[in-house]
């Protein structure tokens, strides 16, 4: 296989099909709901642009070639983006933009106004981006990670009707089988990238050799093959699909011709070349697909609604397609291309038509509907048609592929079972296809008029048909010339994936009288002779196919969704469940130990304990530091206001530490981080219970010391775990360590003199990302917690205590309780609001000279912090409203849009992520000083930090001060500001 690079243009625009969808979601949620019109556009617009470009493209991927760009991530891991476009990568970006440009002009008239059209489109052009992503990924992690995107993404459209149990049930269901089978993919592509070396998709496909012989191919092969039997609704995870047809018909004729399900097919295509080939293979994924064939076929038959009909007519192709690939051969694998293309055709058109009966007619029952054909003559003979080429009859696009398929499984096989299991199958499941098809056509359009509808029917505007007609036509005249329509196509496809030795195959309509034409004569007459035998019981109604109406996969999901969720996870929260924060941190903390013990007995290393260059000052400040904690733990079960003081005491022991050790930056930070955490601590005790002192012959004062002698042991463990680690790692003379490394290269590569900074924001920057962004989740989750409770001290609060607050209140409304603190403050609150300019300054300070000198982002957003927290100290929530306006949810997403745009900047230049740039700048008067891209990361820091810290502080505040009685119901104060979001404490 030849790749060939991409041409000047083509890199942006491989970015720009995958990118244009998604920055298009974001702009359609923000639509107004009543302009259908502008919402249908803006999708199709995408859509036609996803489409152009594929053609585009297209004369760049014949003969094997490959269109490839590469943006470099994580090199050294293997980890970059790399989106590759070949024959078959095309086929299906053809159809995912073909087909959904025709979904969203379907959708613009089968969507009600009433509904939420912008959410529909939202969620709609979102998963358009991840199944572009996806077919399209050159790395085999990132093909995963697209994959879980379309995962979310059809959850939100099968769901997207929230307020029907049966929508909520169906998304659910796909979204734990499929999500179940891409976390056993992601293993197995960690275990090929294992076997290969490489993540890249070009060196595992060329690498089969060395897969199939590894003795960890048959892990990954079933790892494999779970995520792609879940995502195709093969055996034994078919059951998933028919519930996913509680969504919204345009979702259904999008995830089941062109897009969700056909991902797992498109995952075993893609590996076929270095997967097929062998005894596991063969039995496992020919097996599945076999049995879902027919049991499929079987179940749709009995079907009494349309979309569950073409629901569960859609796993049995999906089973077809499974068995071609299982054969392993060539021309095998052809078939199965060719009926993927086919089958996105003849079933979306047969869903839209679906839609188009249920639109007019308000219902889809079969048993209800009858004679429509003289009511919608057009909308009718095209599902004629469409269901002719679900049927496999001549002179349309199925027959051809199902005629492939046929050929195939006649090939005589020296295992005997084999020999006559694949042929049998395929002919009786051409059978049932048929006789469902039959069904289909007879049962809705033939017959008497219908009686038990609630309107009359009628054909529907011109436009909403018109998506159709176009797939119909491509039925028809893929049916009739394939060599000339598809025929270059299917050959770019194929060969990308067979290679260049691909064997001749015929796409003629003709190949004379042989055994797979009789074959198809019998599916053809038997299924037909089958649906008349049926046609008495169908009338009946009766719901579910004989023999296996009680095999239902949904019911043993649900019981063992109820096992795990309800009794197992019972037991454990039984067993390890509690409300108190100690025993949960006593097993978090007995885990960690335990998993550093077994990884670090016996590999430590000789270590040689010496006390040169003891100094018994710092031994007396640690002995200080040992006693204020010891002490700290002991006053915790008395007076928490002391213990927090003593805690305070051990840490400023550590900030000295830290000073001794010449860390000034590591001991800044831990001197500014005391301060804030000791206020939120501060504030955080009033949600605490009031404590309970327990008598001395009360049993539980037994239980409460062998529970702290147990605490203490596993500190005294954890310390010196600790210790040990840090001993280890300072006294450790190795020629290969780290340290000399950043010494050397802090300014060379990372324009900085602090080295620590520069670690920060260059070296371990992709770190120092994934720290902020914690810190921003944790924010958000604290503010979520606590935003709807009151603090526990308010529910013992006396009554006469509340009655001189009620009165206090009434002599002042214009004031809130968060004002009478400054009465009790030692400093006056004037000094304390002087000192926000100058707490600005010093922050401005320590953030520009940290990548030379002690500072950095992260100790001026803690210093900007402090400022608003002195605020909050003198003025009450007032004076901060009133005077400075700051939004915290928007400083801590500004502030990772920002280190993530330093980050996405240096991909401009063809950098790795994250790539520092620096050079001198003359500045007037200043003169000649370094700039670096790494300060706008930092900047990034600052400003997450600076918003994360004042978002906890109005979580912990908010309730910690009572608004005025007059407003108490229309405007409660916000402590420190507005966070965008109401909450229990706010009315905005």
């Amino acid at each position: 296989m030849e790749v060939a690079p991409a041409q000047m243009t083509s890199p942006n625009l491989l970015v720009l099909i995958v990118l244009l969808p998604f920055l298009a979601s974001l702009v359609a949620a923000i639509l107004p709901s009543n302009a259908r019109n502008a919402e249908a556009w803006l999708a199709g617009g995408v859509a036609v642009f996803g489409l152009a470009v594929t053609i585009w493209f297209f004369p760049q991927i014949t003969n094997g070639q490959v269109v490839r760009f590469e943006v470099p991530w994580l090199p050294t891991l293997g980890l970059d983006l790399i989106f590759r476009l070949d024959g078959f990568a095309w086929l299906f970006c053809l159809l995912v933009t073909g087909v959904g440009l025709l979904v969203v002009l379907y959708a613009r008239y089968y969507m009600s106004p009433k509904d939420p059209v912008p959410r529909f489109f939202a969620f709609f052009l979102a998963f358009m981006g991840s199944m572009l992503g996806m077919v399209i990924s050159g790395n085999i992690i990132q093909l995963v990670i697209f994959w879980e995107l379309t995962s979310v993404t059809s959850f939100l459209l099968i769901g997207y009707w929230f307020h029907k149990a049966a929508a909520r049930d169906g998304a659910r269901m796909a979204l734990i089988v499929t999500g179940l089978g891409g976390l056993g993919l992601l293993v197995g592509m960690l275990i090929i990238g294992k076997i290969v070396g490489s993540y890249d998709l070009d060196v595992v496909l060329a690498s089969g050799d060395l897969i199939r012989e590894s003795p960890l191919y048959i892990p990954a092969l079933l790892l494999v093959l779970l995520g792609a039997l879940t995502k195709s609704a093969q055996f034994p995870f078919q059951f998933w699909l028919p519930h996913a047809m509680a969504a919204p018909t345009p979702v259904s004729a999008y995830l089941h011709s062109a897009t969700m399900v056909k991902a797992g097919v498109f995952l075993l295509v893609r590996f076929w070349p270095v997967m097929a080939g062998t005894d596991a293979w063969f039995w496992i994924v020919t097996f599945a697909g076999l049995t879902t064939l027919m049991l499929g076929a079987y179940a749709a038959i009995f079907q009494t609604d349309l979309k569950g009909l073409l629901a569960y007519s859609t796993i049995s192709h999906l089973g077809l397609i499974t068995t071609l690939l299982g054969m392993s051969s060539p021309l095998a694998t052809v078939a199965a291309i060719f009926h993927i293309a086919n089958h996105a055709t003849f079933k979306a058109s047969l869903f839209m038509a679906a839609g188009i009966i249920d639109h007019e007619t308000g219902t889809r029952d079969i048993r209800k509907l009858s004679g429509l054909f003289r009511f919608m003559p057009f909308t009718a003979t095209l599902a004629m048609v469409a269901s002719a080429a679900m049927a496999g009859v001549p002179l349309l696009n199925g027959f051809i592929s199902k005629e492939m398929f046929f050929t195939e499984t006649a090939l005589r096989d020296p295992n005997t079972f084999v020999n006559l299991a694949l042929p049998i199958g395929a002919t009786v499941a051409g059978m049932f296809s048929v006789a469902y098809s039959l069904r289909f056509v007879h049962g809705v359009f033939f017959g008497p008029p219908p009686t038990e509808l609630d309107r009359v029917p009628h054909e529907p505007p011109a436009l909403m048909r018109r998506p159709i007609e176009v797939l119909v036509l491509l039925c028809l005249i893929v049916g009739i010339i394939p060599g000339i329509t598809i025929g270059p196509f299917l050959a770019a496809a194929v060969v990308s994936v067979t290679g260049p030795d691909t064997p001749y195959y015929s796409l003629s309509v003709w190949h004379g009288f042989n055994l797979p034409l009789a074959m198809s004569a019998i599916a053809l007459v038997g299924g037909g002779l089958l649906y008349w035998a049926l046609y008495g019981y169908l009338q009946r109604g009766i719901e579910g196919p004989p023999l296996i109406r009680n095999l239902k996969g949904q019911r043993i999901f649900e019981r063992v969704l109820v096992s795990i969720s309800w009794k197992w996870a019972k037991l454990l929260e039984k067993r390890f469940g509690t409300r108190r924060l100690q025993p949960q941190l006593f097993l978090l903390v007995a885990v960690a130990v335990g998993a550093a013990a077994l990884v670090l007995v016996g590999r430590m290393g000789p270590m040689h304990l010496s006390l040169n260059g003891f100094d018994p000052a710092f031994a007396i400040i640690w002995l200080i530091g040992i006693a204020c904690a010891i002490a700290a733990a002991h006053q915790a079960k008395f007076h928490r206001l002391v213990s927090l003081v003593l805690m305070s005491g051990a840490g400023l022991v550590t900030c000295i530490t830290f000073v001794w050790f010449s860390a000034p930056d590591l001991a800044v930070t831990q001197l500014l981080v005391e301060i804030v955490t000791t206020v939120l601590i501060l504030l955080g005790m009033r949600w605490l219970p009031k404590r309970v002192q327990l008598l001395e012959d009360d049993t539980n004062v037994v239980r409460a010391r062998g529970r702290r002698y147990r605490d203490l042991g596993l500190a005294l463990a954890a310390g010196a775990g600790m210790a040990l680690i840090a001993y280890a790692v300072m006294t450790r003379q190795s020629p290969e360590g780290i340290s000399s490394y950043f010494l050397e290269n802090a300014y060379k590569l990372g324009g900085g003199t602090n080295v620590v900074n520069v670690m920060l924001v260059d070296f371990r920057g992709f770190d120092t990302m994934g720290e902020i962004t914690v810190l921003g989740i944790v924010a958000l989750t604290v503010f979520a917690l606590l935003r709807r409770f009151r603090p526990a001290s308010e529910s013992i609060e006396k009554p006469e205590q509340q009655r001189i607050q009620n009165a206090f209140d009434d002599e002042r409304p214009d004031r809130n309780r968060g004002d009478t603190i400054n009465q009790y403050l030692m400093i006056p609150a004037v000094i304390m609001q002087w000192l926000f300019p100058v707490i600005i300054v010093l922050a401005l300070h320590i953030f520009l000279r940290g990548h030379d000198q002690p500072g950095g982002g992260f100790a001026a957003g803690i210093i900007m912090s402090i400022a608003f927290i002195l605020q909050y100290m003198a003025g009450g929530t007032r004076w901060v409203e009133d005077r400075l306006r700051i939004l915290p949810v928007m400083w801590i997403g500004t502030g990772l849009l920002l280190a993530l745009a330093t980050g996405l900047g240096s991909w401009i230049f063809g950098y790795p992520f994250l790539t520092t740039a620096f050079q001198y700048a003359d500045l007037p008067i200043i003169g000649r000083v370094p700039m670096a891209s790494a300060l706008i990361f930092d900047f990034g820091v600052f400003v997450l930090v600076v918003g994360a810290t004042v978002l906890i502080l109005i979580a912990l505040a908010h309730q910690s001060v009572r608004a005025p009685k007059a407003s108490r119901r229309s405007a409660p104060a916000v402590p420190v500001a507005e966070t965008g979001t109401p909450t229990s404490g706010e009315a905005r």
